[in-house]
C-alpha cells in the first residue's frame, strides 16, 4: 500500500532491507501500531528476483543495486573495489547468494565482551531460532521451524559439490553436517533462504503476510534526505520521490536501517556525526558521534578459477551451455528445478589457518561457475571458482559524505589491506585453497587455471591477492554498537543512537566486529531481537 498524503505514524522505518521488512512487519503485528516504511527502490516482483539465479545475470547490470565503488584501494595497487548493495523490496536479500551463515558462538561472546549486555550468543540464540523456518534439520536446540524465513538445501545442486567436499576432506577438512549448530569448523552444502525454488527475501518473509493491513504503508522509490529533530529528539523523515520533499513524523521512534553506507551516510546528512566532517561540508551539527561512519569492517575475498569440461556439471558460455540455459529456464517454469535454482555458492567451508577449530577464520566457496571480478568479466567456456574468505580482517576503514546532496553516493573506503596481517593470513589461505583444488577428489573436472598462481610462492601469491581480491559483499561496523565509553560507538545495547532519544539504528552497521560467515542471517537475527528491545 502506497500513502504518501498519510504524514504520521507511531514508527517511521528508512529501509526495507533484510532487518527494516523485520522491524516493520514484527510491528505491524500489533494492528493498534502504525508503521511506515520507507524504500529507494523499487518492488521485488521481478523474475531476476524470485529465480534464484537471476541475481547472477544481473549483479553487473546495476540492476536493483545502488552500483557502489570504494574509493581507489592502496592494497589493490590503487583499483577500485565493487560494492554491489540491494536497492530493491528486500534489500541486499533480494540480491545475494541466499547463503544462510550464522557466524560462529564465539563472534557473539566476544560482542557481549565488548560492553554489550545481552548479545552474547545463548542470548541471541532465541532470536535466530525464532527468525527461521529450517527444512533442513527441524526443530531442535539450536534450529527454529516457526520462522518467517525459509532456510533449506539446493533442490538441484551440482555434482561438483560432493566432489569438493572429498577434495576438502583429503585436505583434513571434515564434513560437518551443520555449520549453524553444534560446531562451525569443517564442510557442508549451503544452506539457503529459498522456497521451492524460489528466492525467500526479507520482503516475502516478513512483509508480504502484512501487506494487506491498514497499519503497514510502505513507500517505494522513496529516497530518505534527512531525518528531522526537535532539539536531541528525532521526529520524522524527509524524503524524496520523483524530485519532490516529502516528510513524514513518526510519534514513537524513527528507525534508521539504511545498512552499513546508507545508515552513516543517512546520519551525517542529519547532522548526526563528527563535527569536524560536517563542518566541511557545510551541515549543521545537531549531535557530535565520531564514531558514525568509521569502524568499516568487510570480508574480503580472492578467486581461484578453473576450466571444466563438464558442461551440464558446471555453469558458462559455450553454445550447448546456451541450450542447456533455455531447457534450464523451462525447466524452472514448470517444475522450480534445475540450474535456475542453483545460488551459485553451493557449498561452504571453515577452516582455521590458526589450527583453532573452535574459532575458523577462513571461509572457502565453491562457485558452480566462473565468477572473475564479479562476473563482471566473461570468459568462454565453462568452470568452477573457489572464494578463499578472511573471515576476521584487522583493517578498519570508513564511509563518509561526498557532499551534502542526499542524492550523491557516499565515499567508501575499507582500507582493504591495510593491516598486514590481513594479507599474510590470506596468503596462507590462498595455500590452503589450491591443495584443496589440486586434491584428487576434483581430478574429474579439473581444467587449467584462468590466473595461474604457484602454490609455492608466497610472493606471487601476494601480488595476486591484490590483483584478484575484492569484496564479499558483507560491510558491517559504520554505527557502532557500544557502551557510551566507547569513542566510535554511535549505538547502546539497545540500539539507541547515543545522546539522542526516540531514534535507534538497526541493521549490519551495528555489529562492533564482523561476524565468522554472511551478515545476512545475523542481520535478521539483530533485527528480531531489537524489536523486541522495542516492545519493553
Amino acid at each position: 500500500m502506497i500513502v504518501l498524503n498519510q504524514q504520521e505514524f507511531d514508527y517511521v522505518i528508512v529501509g526495507a532491507g533484510s532487518a527494516g521488512c523485520c522491524v516493520a512487519g514484527r510491528l505491524s503485528e500489533d494492528l493498534n501500531t502504525s508503521v511506515c516504511l520507507l524504500e529507494a527502490g523499487g518492488p521485488d516482483d521481478s523474475v531476476f528476483v524470485k529465480a534464484p539465479l537471476g541475481f547472477a545475470a544481473t549483479s553487473s547490470l546495476k540492476i536493483n543495486s545502488w552500483g557502489y565503488q570504494t574509493v581507489p584501494q592502496a592494497g589493490f595497487n590503487g583499483r577500485k573495489g565493487f560494492q554491489p548493495r540491494g536497492k530493491v523490496m528486500g534489500g541486499s536479500s533480494s540480491v545475494n547468494a541466499m547463503v544462510y551463515t550464522r557466524g560462529n558462538p564465539l563472534d557473539y561472546d566476544n560482542w557481549s565482551a565488548l560492553g554489550n549486555q545481552g548479545w552474547s550468543y545463548q542470548e541471541v540464540l532465541p532470536y535466530f531460532k525464532k527468525s527461521e523456518h529450517n527444512e533442513c534439520f527441524g526443530e531442535n536446540a539450536y534450529r527454529g521451524v516457526n520462522g518467517p524465513v525459509n532456510v533449506c538445501y539446493l533442490r538441484s545442486p551440482s555434482p561438483l559439490n560432493q566432489a569438493f567436499i572429498q577434495a576438502c576432506n583429503e585436505q583434513g577438512i571434515p564434513f560437518n553436517p551443520d555449520y549453524n549448530g553444534a560446531q562451525q569448523f569443517g564442510v557442508s552444502p549451503a544452506q539457503v533462504t529459498q522456497k521451492n525454488g524460489e528466492r525467500w527475501n526479507a520482503a516475502r518473509a516478513y512483509l508480504d503476510p502484512h501487506r494487506h493491513q491498514a497499519n503497514l504503508h510502505v513507500i517505494s522509490q522513496a529516497h530518505a534526505s534527512q531525518i528531522m529533530f526537535e532539539g536531541k529528539r528525532a521526529i520524522g523523515v524527509k524524503y524524496i520521490v520523483n524530485g519532490v520533499t516529502h516528510e513524514v513524523r513518526a510519534r514513537k521512534e524513527v528507525v534508521v536501517s539504511g545498512g552499513a553506507f546508507g545508515s552513516p551516510q543517512l546520519l551525517m546528512l542529519s547532522g548526526v556525526g563528527p563535527a569536524d566532517h560536517l563542518k566541511d561540508l557545510g551541515i549543521p551539527l545537531v549531535h557530535e558521534l565520531p564514531g558514525v561512519g568509521q569502524n568499516l569492517q568487510d570480508h574480503i575475498t580472492t578467486v581461484l578459477i578453473y576450466k571444466t569440461s563438464k558442461i551440464n556439471e558446471a555453469m558458462g558460455f559455450s553454445l550447448k551451455g546456451a541450450v542447456n540455459l533455455v531447457k534450464s529456464i523451462l525447466e524452472w517454469r514448470s517444475k522450480r528445478t534445475g540450474w535456475i535454482t542453483s545460488n551459485v555458492s553451493e557449498t561452504q567451508g571453515f577452516v582455521s589457518t590458526e589450527g583453532n577449530t573452535a574459532h575458523p577464520n577462513i571461509q572457502l566457496a565453491l562457485c558452480t561457475g566462473i565468477v572473475d571480478d564479479h562476473a563482471r568479466k566473461m570468459h568462454l567456456g565453462h568452470g568452477y571458482t573457489l572464494h578463499v574468505t578472511l573471515m576476521r580482517p584487522k583493517s578498519r576503514g570508513t564511509v563518509t559524505l561526498a557532499s551534502c546532496n542526499p542524492m550523491d553516493k557516499p565515499l567508501i573506503d575499507p582500507s582493504f589491506f591495510k593491516h598486514p596481517d590481513d594479507i599474510e593470513t590470506l596468503v596462507t589461505a590462498t595455500q590452503l585453497g589450491l591443495r584443496v583444488m589440486a586434491s584428487p577428489g576434483l581430478n574429474a573436472y579439473r581444467g587449467e587455471m584462468l590466473y595461474e598462481v604457484d602454490h609455492n610462492q608466497p610472493g606471487q601469491i601476494r601480488d595476486f591477492l591484490k590483483d584478484h581480491s575484492d569484496t564479499e559483499y558483507h560491510p558491517v561496523g559504520t554505527c557502532k554498537m557500544g557502551p557510551v565509553q566507547d569513542p566510535l560507538a554511535v549505538v547502546d545495547s539497545e540500539l539507541r543512537v547515543h545522546g539522542l532519544s526516540s531514534l535507534r539504528v538497526i541493521d549490519a552497521s551495528v555489529m562492533p566486529q564482523l561476524v565468522t560467515g554472511n551478515t545476512n542471517a545475523p542481520t535478521f537475527m539483530i533485527a528480531e531481537k531489537a524489536v523486541a528491545l522495542m516492545r519493553g
